[in-house]
């Protein structure tokens, strides 16, 4: 890859081991308070800088990088990628929340909610595959819109990631201390300690705190070391996937699907919101896009293959459970485990709960990886304090940044219930690849310097029909889901959108390598899909969402709007210097 730019291996005569103020503030915004009142001053001008500016492929695969000090070590190829695909993705959405929302949302119905959740995750697949090859930077997500979005997206997405990261692996850890107790035979809640406080948060989870202890311990030693681990994990988890469909299928009956749709369709996309959360993680292997040997080969392998096997792996683990017992039945906690059970088989119920708890284990070791890559990107441009960026000298992985996700996650896995997490959880994700979708759309569409004014506003004008039919079309659903009328507008609009980039814009740029097909339609279809699937929330989770995106925009005006703001001149002036140095030296 001709812009990967392979950086020298430059270690710091400095100790890893530092927390000095430099290495926390060294802005100039923030050298002292006078100089932090004339920042917080120049809020305004700022904020329009970053707004209106752009990284770029280069600035994210050199420059950004150099703040780590030490490279991380390419050491992983396809095979790894594909099993990093398993194991982050297969964990304790199939096992937990099959059960829970199949019980009080879909009913038999919630394979559908499976298909419909994997086609929304398959087309966002195709926008981070295409962006991981262009830009293989450990940053994934954050990194492709702050060249294509600019600082502000990539701010709010950057800190819905972090939102994500930490939510997500307290959600796991919850549901691996449930599959625990059903190996020994217990009650669900029977190792949690029960408090006086308010439902959801009344069960305290010390174990959950244990397992996210480890897996960051062991993620925090050689990313290689941890695949191997995730190797073997993923394997035994397949061994008892197999075993579930195949026993499921054996006990059987076609009575159990009926009543197919109890909650009617609003029951299946409410369903598939929330189920969507059990196809989180394989955002995690683009981050690993720096540790990979050859991102264009491998990355592709990794990402689609590992996924469409999973697809359809969990539409048939989701048919089988709810044709081996009825839907009212269901345990909303242990699913699978008491399912076997009830057809005779309570042998079974230990192998199931030992491949849950497996599963479980390996989306909280990748996670625990990918999480990090995450984040110490993110502080690598300054969004956070960019000693979360420092990678260790030896073990080739960044400690601060894994337990920067691991402390928060650990709290909130002590105190916060399953279902508190994951609508909250769903609701992040699906913004995200939103928001990746829009940004592969200006990436082919719109290059700075050759794009016309008039074509940038047309591309423009036709996001904006895109994006506001999507949202009409889920607020249409959510008032009146067998009504028709909204969709006779809204549905159209948004094709004549889509229609208008592909008949009236040129793309702009071609991919290298690989490329998302049906450019521009598989965007705004993931566009309109998740949208729709955030629509199906409930009331609740946009409230917990907007509170949390409230507080992550004050961070930005008081701290990431300056420090973003400084490093961006920073590296210019650098530039601009190289650039002088350049044109001084004599010619040969």
């Amino acid at each position: 890859m001709g812009l990967e730019g392979e950086t020298t291996n430059q270690v710091q005569p400095r100790s890893y081991w530092r927390w000095s103020k430099q290495d926390f503030f060294p802005e100039k915004s923030f050298e002292n308070w006078t100089s932090y009142r004339f920042a917080l001053s120049q809020t305004p001008t700022r904020f329009k800088d970053r707004l209106l500016s752009r990284s770029d492929d280069v600035i994210e695969l050199v420059e950004l990088r150099r703040q780590s000090e030490n490279n991380m070590k390419r050491c992983l190829n396809w095979w790894d990628l594909t099993w990093f695909g398993f194991g982050s993705v297969i964990g304790a959405g199939i096992f937990v929340l099959t059960g829970q929302e199949a019980h009080d949302h879909a009913g038999p119905a919630i394979v559908l909610s499976y298909v419909a959740s994997g086609i929304s995750a398959m087309l966002s697949v195709f926008c981070y595959t295409e962006f991981a090859i262009e830009i293989p930077v450990a940053g994934g997500s954050f990194a492709y819109l702050r060249v294509e979005l600019g600082d502000l997206a990539a701010f709010i997405t950057a800190a819905n990631i972090l939102l994500e990261s930490i939510v997500g692996s307290a959600a796991v850890a919850r549901a691996w201390t449930s599959y625990f107790t059903t190996l020994l035979d217990r009650h669900s809640n029977s190792l949690r300690i029960h408090t006086n406080l308010n439902d959801g948060f009344n069960l305290l989870d010390p174990i959950a705190v244990g397992v996210l202890a480890i897996s960051s311990m062991i993620a925090i030693t050689s990313a290689k070391r941890t695949s191997y681990i995730n190797w073997i994990a993923s394997a035994v988890n397949m061994v008892v996937i197999i075993f579930v469909i195949i026993a499921g299928f054996t006990h059987a009956k076609a009575s159990n699907l009926e009543p197919f749709l109890p909650n009617g369709a609003e029951g299946v996309f409410q369903a598939a919101a929330i189920v969507y959360f059990a196809y989180g993680g394989f955002d995690n292997i683009a981050t690993m896009a720096e540790e990979t040997k050859d991102p264009s080969r491998d990355i592709p392998l990794g990402l689609l293959g590992s996924m469409s096997m999973i697809t359809v792996i969990y539409c048939l683990m989701a048919l089988s459970l709810t044709m081996m017992q009825k839907y009212t039945e269901i345990d909303t906690n242990a699913a699978y485990s008491v399912a076997f059970q009830s057809v005779g088989m309570k042998w079974a119920k230990y192998l199931v709960a030992l491949g849950a708890l497996k599963g479980m284990t390996t989306v909280l070791l990748v996670g625990a990886l990918g999480q990090a890559r995450y984040t110490t990107h993110i502080a690598r441009a300054h969004m956070i304090p960019p000693w979360f960026a420092l990678v260790h000298p030896k073990t080739g992985t960044p400690i601060y940044a894994t337990l920067l996700i691991t402390i928060p996650s650990a709290i909130i896995a002590f105190f916060s219930s399953l279902g508190v997490l994951a609508s909250l959880l769903s609701v992040s994700t699906l913004f995200i690849f939103m928001m990746m979708a829009v940004a592969l759309l200006v990436r082919r569409y719109y290059a700075r310097g050759i794009t016309t004014r008039t074509n940038l506003f047309k591309l423009v004008i036709f996001l904006l029909i895109i994006i506001a039919s999507s949202i009409g079309t889920s607020i249409c659903w959510g008032l009146n889901p067998r009504g028709w009328v909204g969709y006779t507008i809204t549905i159209p609009f948004w094709f004549l959108g889509t229609l208008g980039i592909a008949v009236l814009l040129p793309q702009e740029r071609t991919p290298r390598v690989w490329g998302v097909p049906l450019v521009p339609w598989f965007p705004s279809l993931s566009i309109a899909t998740n949208l729709f699937l955030m629509g199906s929330l409930g009331a609740q989770t946009f409230i917990r969402f907007a509170v949390c995106t409230v507080v992550m925009l004050v961070y930005y005006v008081l701290f990431g709007l300056h420090a973003t703001y400084d490093m961006a001149q920073q590296i210019k002036t650098e530039s601009t210097k190289n650039q002088q140095d350049e044109e001084e030296k004599p010619n040969p």
